[in-house]
């Protein structure tokens, strides 16, 4: 009697879902947002207001700074577990050059700097330490660095260290691979407005624009060289089958 026929398994990743990760994280930055909106109408004030705007602010908007850094930091974890995920997929796929460790460095850099800012912020909500307009302001330009400029850096990485293999590799569509080259070199330029203050428009685009392509990425990402194999078949198999079809013709 022939043994029963047996269903191959496809492999498991051996991880979380990136698609996931990244929408989780997505979706508490948003969530942060809506809150700062109900609750005090902005999340933070900007520093380049002053020492005494900053300092009325946080003294009256204390509980919503609070509940936003809460948010932030907690949006930074699943952004951190995704870097490491992202990295050990790469591995599997057979990357052997840089760009998964440069990924993994820019993302852990950019989860653990945001936890950094948001406890920044939770620090300024405190009265007693936002009555010093002085320390306010000081503890707010330091917020407002590490979870701009320093963040969206370490995003630019984690984006370009994934999608350069991405591309070359064909791991993901090639549009979709230049659309994270394209927001990964805007995101490491953010640190010119450390110095040039127009050019901090680009932060919103490195932070937005980062994390939506890291969803995207997430969801196409295959597991294994096998699905890369496979694909590939597919692809050969239609171009001959296009070849056939012009040779009939």
């Amino acid at each position: 009697m022939d043994p029963a026929p047996t269903t191959p398994h496809r492999s498991r990743s051996g991880g979380p879902h990136l698609g996931v990760l990244a929408i989780v994280s997505t979706a508490l930055v948003v969530v942060g947002l809506i809150v700062a909106a109900l609750t005090g109408g902005q999340p933070y004030i900007s520093p380049f207001a002053g020492a005494d705007a900053v300092s009325a602010y946080a003294q009256q908007n204390w509980p919503s700074i609070r509940v936003t850094s809460m948010i932030q930091f907690g949006s930074a974890v699943p952004l951190g577990i995704y870097a490491a995920t992202a990295y050990a997929r790469l591995l599997r796929l057979g990357v052997r050059v840089p760009g998964p460790g440069i990924g993994f460095f820019g993302g852990i850099t950019a989860s653990i700097l945001l936890m950094v800012s948001a406890l920044g912020s939770y620090v300024v909500s405190r009265p007693d330490v936002s009555s010093d307009p002085t320390v306010a302001l000081a503890l707010t330009y330091f917020a407002f660095i590490t979870g701009g400029v320093g963040f969206v850096t370490g995003m630019g990485l984690l984006v370009a260290g994934i999608a350069v293999p991405s591309l070359i590799l064909h791991f993901v569509p090639r549009w979709l691979a230049w659309t994270g080259l394209v927001i990964a070199a805007l995101a490491e330029l953010s640190f010119l407005s450390m110095a040039i203050e127009p050019l901090q428009f680009i932060l919103p685009i490195g932070r937005f624009g980062g994390l939506l392509w890291l969803i995207a990425v997430g969801f196409l990402l295959p597991n294994d060289r096998r699905e890369v194999r496979r694909e590939g078949t597919v692809r050969e198999d239609d171009a001959a089958t296009a070849r056939a079809e012009a040779d009939l013709s």
